[in-house]
């Protein structure tokens, strides 16, 4: 009977410890991220601070990212390997032709995308004579263009959309210190809005009036846009780590 009785236990933990290491085997490849950082002298401290913020949400989430600042990553080749392309603080215009080609064929076949403050650079101003505007990024960001942005300071975010699965997990408002990216309109009508600036808690340059700040585009499977992000101050706000958290998830369902 005893030996019966150990037998029965030795089988038991032995079933344990099989489920429990290829449960955590299957949380730890959930999916695969890629974020692409901006070289920007503007945003190096931001960039600084990202790569750990990054590396711990993903571990804490149990999906795997790799991040760099080649932007030579962004290759039909490589970007098959990923659900999800986070564009933190990239500039459109700091991609090459071959680049941007390749991450809108990635976008168009349903992948994921999540945007970051600078990567919402939409507009022919930084660009060098004769050179191609992506004007599909236009459209994939609702067809606005980016316009110089207030000093930065202290301003309130409002969840607009509290059921959506990036915004549901954040309270109604947040005080935060940022750029507040402005544009020459407003791109509701064409986009989701997640999330606006209150324009009335800061300083503008050119107010918008309706001033999204977070949205959506549903014209493609998984595309999110986050205006904020500039200050690496804000990677210590613990809403907006569950903000960028969330959306990555979003971003990386299949469904």
């Amino acid at each position: 009977m005893y030996f019966q009785l150990l037998k029965q236990l030795i089988t038991g933990i032995i079933i344990y410890l099989f489920f429990a290491f290829t449960g955590a085997y299957a949380q730890t490849t959930k999916f695969r991220a890629l974020a692409v950082l901006s070289r920007s002298d503007d945003h190096e401290k931001m960039m600084m601070a990202a790569k750990p913020f990054l590396e711990k949400l993903a571990k804490e989430s149990h999906f795997t990212i790799n991040i760099t600042d080649d932007t030579s990553k962004i290759n039909d080749a490589n970007l098959k390997n990923y659900a999800v392309f986070v564009m933190v603080q990239l500039a459109p215009f700091d991609m090459s032709y071959q680049q941007q080609d390749a991450l809108q064929r990635f976008v168009e076949q349903g992948k994921g995308w999540v945007g970051i403050h600078a990567a919402g650079l939409t507009g022919k101003d930084f660009l060098a004579p004769n050179t191609r505007y992506w004007q599909w990024f236009e459209s994939m960001m609702g067809n606005v263009v980016y316009s110089p942005h207030p000093a930065f300071q202290k301003g309130t975010v409002i969840i607009e959309d509290r059921r959506h699965p990036v915004t549901r997990n954040l309270p109604a408002k947040m005080e935060i210190e940022d750029e507040w990216y402005e544009y020459n309109r407003s791109p509701r009508g064409e986009v989701h809005v997640l999330a606006t600036a209150d324009e009335s808690s800061y300083k503008q340059v050119k107010p918008m009036g309706d001033h999204p700040i977070i949205w959506t585009n549903e014209h493609f499977r998984r595309v999110v846009y986050i205006g904020i992000g500039h200050s690496p101050v804000l990677l210590q706000n613990p809403n907006y780590g569950v903000l960028v958290r969330d959306a990555i998830l979003w971003a990386a369902k299949s469904n």
